[in-house]
């Protein structure tokens, strides 16, 4: 998604201005000359032109080529790459914990793509409907001591980039990343350590609005042995210097950041096309 131009989607301009000379007969030998001056030009610029044209077929306009731009690509990930590149299997995060420890997250359960009608509290859902539900995807992941479950969540919309930045720019305006009322649902496998993960064992959550793609980024977390939580704190508060709430003690700010951050990190890479791989 980088703009920038492209070799050969422009044309030279080519004006016909009068000859040197232009009403002196005997310069250019008379009217006969200036004919002959006119050809000139007439054939220099099309040699111009010709050349111009020739240029752009060697060079080739992606846009022009139908090459589908890095935007369109990652709106598109949901049924073109396996869901192993999505949610890996482990995620590594160093880094990642309180204080700057590593971080290593296991995949546990992998939901069945979905549309967003109970994904959601109706205030999320309400607040993302203008960008629309095209798949979403959701993966539970647990921590390294079993202590923490955390769900991811990538919400592939229909919405253009417009769109999505209006959405992003809501978000930051109105600081909707930080509501109680707005905080997404897990995803609670049977037969995992995440069956008792439910909307009451919510403890710290994160949603991420890209503008470079179709897509909302969004992780919640809790503990894994089920106990409730009274108090739940946005990931940008809980990992803040001196936050003293139970999910900030814990980490699980960190939790729900560090395993968002990583597959949004993902995400971006496996949208870029080949040929905007670096060399």
């Amino acid at each position: 998604m980088s703009p920038g131009g492209t070799l050969g989607a422009t044309r030279p301009v080519v004006t016909f201005a009068q000859p040197e000379g232009f009403g002196d007969a005997r310069r250019f030998g008379g009217t006969r000359g200036r004919a002959v001056a006119a050809a000139a030009c007439v054939v220099l610029g099309l040699g111009l032109i010709g050349g111009a044209v020739t240029g752009s077929w060697l060079v080739g306009d992606p846009a022009e080529a139908g090459e589908p731009s890095t935007y369109t690509t990652a709106g598109s990930l949901w049924h073109n790459v396996p869901v192993d590149q999505l949610f890996p299997p482990t995620v590594d995060g160093q880094g990642a914990g309180p204080g700057g420890a590593d971080r290593t997250w296991t995949r546990i359960a992998v939901a069945p793509d979905s549309g967003c009608a109970d994904a959601f509290d109706p205030l999320l859902r309400k607040v993302l409907a203008p960008v629309g539900c095209a798949r979403l995807l959701r993966a539970t992941y647990i921590d390294a001591t079993e202590s923490y479950v955390t769900t991811v969540g990538l919400l592939f919309t229909n919405a253009d980039a417009a769109a999505m930045r209006s959405l992003d720019t809501r978000f930051a305006k109105e600081g909707l990343a930080r509501r109680t009322d707005l905080m997404p649902r897990p995803y609670a496998a049977k037969d995992t350590l995440a069956v008792g993960f439910g909307d009451k064992q919510r403890a710290s959550w994160t949603i991420s609005v890209l503008t470079d793609a179709p897509v909302v980024v969004y992780a919640v977390s809790g503990w894994a042995d089920g106990r409730t939580v009274d108090t739940p704190q946005g990931a940008a508060e809980a990992t803040a210097s001196g936050a003293t709430t139970a999910p900030a003690q814990a980490g699980l700010g960190n939790e729900s950041k560090g395993l968002a951050d990583r597959i949004e990190r993902s995400l971006r890479k496996t949208a870029v096309s080949p040929s905007e791989q670096p060399s």
